[in-house]
């Protein structure tokens, strides 16, 4: 628990343009691992748009490591089919909660990550303070594959007895 800095809680929001896998479409889910840590999304079938808005939330003890996002497509009677990945780095995020804002207004923009040819980011992606915390929206273009985006956001969990920033 000491080692620990804190809970990085990932909201996977939405795929889209997935690319079609199966005659009838795709039946995508998403992989998040960062170091040892793997944690996946439930499987939303035949859907190329998919919505997830589901939170899978990883430990942080080395912010330096980057978290990696795998789509597959589900198949029952063989290997799941790769969809595509993508890549992104939090320190430009852990930057922006170290410096404890309070008493700002609500949607103030704190930071913005321009895409480019090292991160994954498909449009600029924005660190906003909103109700009280530090949050980070972001569209990551997957790579590998011939399209498809995933949609995410970024929210910050301190935790007593942990490191911390």
């Amino acid at each position: 628990m000491e080692k620990m800095l804190g809970l990085l809680k990932i909201k996977v929001l939405r795929g889209i343009n997935l690319a079609k896998r199966d005659t009838r479409g795709s039946d995508p889910y998403v992989i998040v691992r960062m170091g040892k840590q793997k944690l996946k999304t439930r499987v939303v079938s035949n859907n190329l748009n998919p919505e997830w808005n589901e939170e899978l939330t990883l430990s942080i003890v080395d912010p330096q490591l980057p978290i990696k996002l795998l789509v597959y497509d589900r198949d029952m009677f063989s290997l799941d089919d790769k969809m595509g990945d993508a890549e992104f780095e939090i320190c430009t995020y852990l930057e922006a909660l170290k410096m404890h804002l309070n008493n700002v207004p609500s949607g103030t923009i704190i930071t913005k990550v321009k895409p480019n040819r090292e991160n994954c980011f498909s449009d600029e992606s924005s660190i906003i303070w909103e109700n009280g915390e530090v949050i980070q929206h972001m569209f990551l273009r997957l790579r590998n594959v011939e399209c498809g985006e995933i949609e995410l956001e970024l929210h910050w969990v301190k935790i007593p007895g942990s490191r911390g920033l």
